[in-house]
């Protein structure tokens, strides 16, 4: 026997040993949906899986990058979901869009996915009990607040239970052998808009560019025309077959986007918590200064705020914030007990950073 066949006898022994083993974690994972579900408790918890990949990537002493344990894990936690109690999740896009792609590397390739053609549908697709779970954008680091996503955050309530950033990159695909006989450009506004120094480079800003609601969908477009082009994923792509003329053509190559995951339940606390919130201040000289001041006073350190129009008859505004703590810190328990007499706070949710 050669030493190739030995090596692969080793491993097909570990493998079967790691079957072994997964066969037995299922056993236990499904002991555990019941109970859950006897106790109508959430099934996706966000915060017992980053406990789980935290101690695994400190114990871990192999070839494994921390990267890796993730992606194994990840998608070990998604079939355990599955098999717990299946539930639908809701994203904005068809398949092979960005939001689809994320809500994949959370709830698994076997995941039970509603796909709408909206954000606002997503959020109406949880009020409705539809879907359990919802995957939606708020924000990218080029293009800044998705404005839909804070709106629909004030409008429902759905809370956020989680957060991931995603890098984005941007592909042009056509089927045009040669770039001079593209002739029509789908592409979302916000992808388009942070490709737009490729576009210029390659003499395309004057041609015809046709917005769509996903850059997946703008991949389906340009499988449709052979004469036009789509800026979207490599993903999306393959999935329309359209061939990639050129990848990552991006003007920000740092290019990231934040998504949020919608539910309707209340995280425990984790290690490293953030809470968002909706609050309209005081219409007065001073009235956010003396809003932000409470934080200071608590030492709660905010990490965001942003303004949005009330879209109510004069031009206030409400402002979207996110900082440190959970719900239940005694010091954010503090702020908002003295700001909510004086102030219309609505609480969106507290989840494990993400990490930016």
């Amino acid at each position: 026997m050669d030493k190739l066949e030995v090596y692969r006898k080793e491993i097909d022994a570990i493998d079967d040993e790691i079957l072994k083993l997964l066969n037995q974690r299922m056993e236990i994972v499904r002991n555990v949906g019941i109970l859950k579900q006897t106790s109508r408790t959430a099934i996706y918890r966000p915060e017992r899986e980053k406990q789980i990949l935290d101690r695994l990537k400190s114990a871990n002493i192999g070839l494994l990058k921390p990267s890796a344990i993730d992606a194994i894990f990840l998608e070990v936690f998604a079939v355990s979901r599955t098999l717990e109690f299946p539930e639908k999740i809701a994203y904005m896009g068809p398949e092979g869009s960005y939001t689809h792609q994320v809500a994949e590397s959370r709830f698994g390739a076997m995941g039970n996915y509603i796909g709408v053609n909206s954000i606002e549908a997503v959020f109406h697709v949880l009020q409705n009990k539809e879907a359990k779970y919802g995957v939606v954008p708020i924000e990218n680091n080029t293009e800044g607040a998705v404005g839909t996503t804070l709106d629909c955050l004030g409008k429902f309530d759905s809370k956020i239970v989680a957060e991931i950033y995603m890098d984005i990159h941007h592909s042009f695909a056509t089927a045009c052998e040669d770039i001079k006989d593209v002739q029509v450009i789908y592409s979302h506004p916000q992808g388009y808009n942070q490709c737009r120094r490729f576009l210029e480079e390659h003499f395309l800003l004057g041609v015809e560019f046709i917005p769509t609601k996903s850059t997946a969908e703008a991949a389906k477009k340009a499988h449709e025309n052979p004469k036009s082009a789509a800026i979207c994923s490599h993903i999306a792509a393959k999935l329309y077959n359209v061939p990639v003329l050129f990848e990552t053509i991006e003007d920000n190559l740092a290019n990231r986007t934040r998504f949020i995951i919608l539910s309707d339940f209340k995280n425990t606390k984790g290690l490293k918590n953030k809470t968002s919130i909706l609050a309209k201040t005081a219409n007065k000289p001073g009235g956010l200064v003396e809003f932000l001041q409470t934080f200071q006073a608590q030492n709660v350190n905010l990490t965001k705020i942003e303004s949005r129009p009330t879209k109510e008859r004069g031009f206030q505004t409400v402002f979207y914030m996110d900082f440190e703590g959970h719900i239940d810190d005694e010091n954010v328990q503090k702020v908002l007990e003295e700001n909510k007499e004086r102030y219309d706070i609505k609480w969106l949710g507290s989840y494990i950073c993400g990490g930016e």
